[in-house]
């Protein structure tokens, strides 16, 4: 067991203790590896994690396409639908899905593949997702292309601190109970508290788990 297995287990521990002390119950953590090298996603699998995030097409393809792995790797970055194809035989679950453009290419490219919608529950400039009066006929339209829609995804706002994402955090889980879908991801490092608290099933973790970021450029390997 390396350094990094260690140190990534002991951190797990310590978030897996934040979301009990929230009140979950059944919350998975999902590693974000976005500019960390092959070997902090082997790290957080060793500690019990079964997939990790990643949020730039290239980098996925750079580090998943000529490795043979047994773990999952969820897209949770704005997803272009010229990046699609690449993504195509290594993603498992695409966490970002907003538009119809990208549905009808990921229905053409990945038939029956899982997503999530993504949801702007605070509809914040520069950020993806669709309204959240839009979302219900955009799962429809999802599933009705043959994908498997698992269930929402939301992020929270940049400023104001964890208690400005529970507006948003609790009308997600609102509809997400309307539509009868399972998987809310939702909460991240600084706002899983009050994520769980509102009833997510799922939150994306980075720096909690490896640390601060290198820059996108100087991959850790």
């Amino acid at each position: 067991m390396s350094a990094l297995d260690v140190q990534v287990a002991e951190r797990l521990a310590v978030v897996r203790d934040r979301i009990q002390r929230a009140g979950g119950t059944d919350v998975t953590v999902l590693p974000v590896t976005k500019t960390f090298g092959i070997d902090a996603c082997w790290a957080a699998v060793h500690a019990g994690c079964t997939a990790v995030g990643e949020n730039y097409a290239q980098e996925v393809v750079g580090k998943f396409a000529a490795l043979e792995h047994s773990f999952g790797v969820h897209f949770i970055g704005q997803l272009q639908t010229n990046k699609v194809r690449l993504l195509a035989p290594i993603v498992t679950v695409y966490e970002t899905v907003d538009r119809q453009s990208l549905i009808r290419e990921l229905a053409h490219r990945v038939p029956g593949a899982a997503v999530l919608v993504q949801v702007a529950a605070l509809a914040e400039p520069g950020k993806g997702g669709c309204l959240l009066d839009d979302a219900p006929a955009l799962v429809a339209a999802a599933q009705e292309a043959g994908l498997s829609v698992r269930g929402l995804m939301t992020v929270g706002p940049t400023t104001g601190g964890p208690e400005a994402a529970r507006a948003g955090f609790r009308a997600v889980r609102q509809l997400l109970d309307r539509l009868g879908l399972a998987v809310c991801s939702m909460g991240m490092t600084d706002d899983l508290e009050v994520a769980v608290q509102e009833g997510s099933t799922q939150v994306r973790v980075g720096s909690a788990l490896f640390g601060q970021r290198p820059p996108a450029r100087a991959l850790v390997r």
